[in-house]
């Protein structure tokens, strides 16, 4: 080859190299192309594995329904759905979407009235609601639902948890709500007589006058309805309680969302769990009277007011909580909904299995 370049001209030794290097650069595509081509064979093959082992399970399930009709949906039928619900952070209108679903998706719904919508139970109750959930299986599936405080079920024994959700609200929005709500009602009942009924003072009069109804200690609602039952969490101002609540919305809760994107909840709630919410997110968007609930008589307050609620403590921890709830809720509805023309659509399945052994 040596002598071979002595004896070329330059102008063909020139040419020689890039019609060498066009080589390579030919032999690196095809290369390429046909570890693409491989990978692309490897999932398809995957994929196909899958499908042969989805069918036996299908077909080994007809014989055991066949064999055992009471055993068709065993897992699905032992779900508990808790909703916990924090006033004033559109539950009603949520909560009536389950009614109006349980009918035609076959479960249970079951309100829990607490004595004077009592937040935190006894021992006795908290055992009997714990028995209750876990043992009561003629109400399963069950979504229950009720002004009560989260309740850790592993403090008593139990090896399978309900699975909780629940809404939460801006605090200054929903302490508004809840004011005017205590003194006018709302347009769900319309003729039910509130215990503030008759006081016609508004909410900014309520803040000049440093009223208790107004008081920046009412803020503390919904970190104490996430911390749970621990006296704590009633101290406020508590930061212990404020990690509390953070860390149970992370990891005792599939799901939390917010009042002002109360429909993306609605349409992730129905794409992880269909068993209950199937038909909820098309139920939402009917807009039916029995899934919007309005506080009447709502006077806005003045950026004064707001302004006075700021400066306090408990309303900076409030906001915390809340902006840490709306972080992760936005989280996980990046990583299951795209947005296309003004629409939510949810993502497709975005894994599979391969490599699977042993190939029997």
């Amino acid at each position: 080859m040596g002598l071979l370049r002595v004896m070329m001209p330059p102008k063909l030794q020139l040419l020689a190299l890039l019609a060498f290097a066009v080589a390579m650069f030919f032999l690196e595509n095809q290369i390429q192309k046909l570890e693409e081509s491989r990978g692309k064979l490897e999932r398809a093959i995957a994929r196909h594995e899958v499908r042969e082992i989805e069918q036996r399970h299908t077909q080994d399930g007809l014989r055991e329904r066949d064999s055992s009709a009471s055993s068709l949906s065993e897992g699905q039928d032992d779900i508990v759905i808790i909703y916990n619900r924090v006033p004033k952070t559109a539950s009603t209108s949520f909560t009536n979407i389950a009614y109006d679903l349980c009918g035609k998706n076959h479960y249970h719904v079951l309100h829990i009235n607490t004595t004077k919508n009592n937040p935190v139970m006894s021992i006795q109750d908290q055992v009997r609601f714990v028995k209750n959930v876990t043992e009561w299986r003629e109400m399963k599936p069950a979504f229950y639902h009720g002004h009560v405080s989260f309740l850790d079920f592993t403090k008593f024994g139990v090896k399978r948890k309900p699975i909780y959700i629940n809404v939460i609200r801006d605090p200054i929005e929903r302490l508004v709500s809840y004011y005017y709500f205590l003194r006018f009602g709302d347009d769900y009942r319309p003729g039910l007589r509130r215990r503030k009924q008759g006081d016609k003072k508004t909410f900014d009069e309520c803040v000049s006058a440093g009223g208790s109804d107004c008081a920046p200690e009412k803020l503390w609602l919904q970190i104490p309805f996430f911390c749970g039952h621990y006296s704590e969490c009633w101290n406020v101002g508590s930061q212990w309680a404020l990690e509390q609540a953070k860390y149970n919305l992370v990891n005792e809760y599939m799901l939390v969302g917010v009042t002002e994107e109360l429909e993306d909840f609605v349409m992730m709630l129905e794409a992880a769990l269909p068993r209950f919410f199937k038909g909820a997110t098309e139920l939402y968007k009917t807009g039916k009277k029995s899934h919007l609930r309005k506080t009447s008589e709502k006077k806005p307050p003045t950026k004064e007011s707001i302004a006075k609620l700021q400066q306090s403590a408990i309303w900076k921890m409030e906001n915390e909580f809340y902006e840490f709830a709306l972080e992760q809720f936005q989280f996980v509805r990046a990583h299951a909904v795209r947005e296309k023309d003004g629409e939510l659509y949810l993502l497709a399945q975005n894994f599979f299995y391969e490599k699977i052994y042993p190939k029997n």
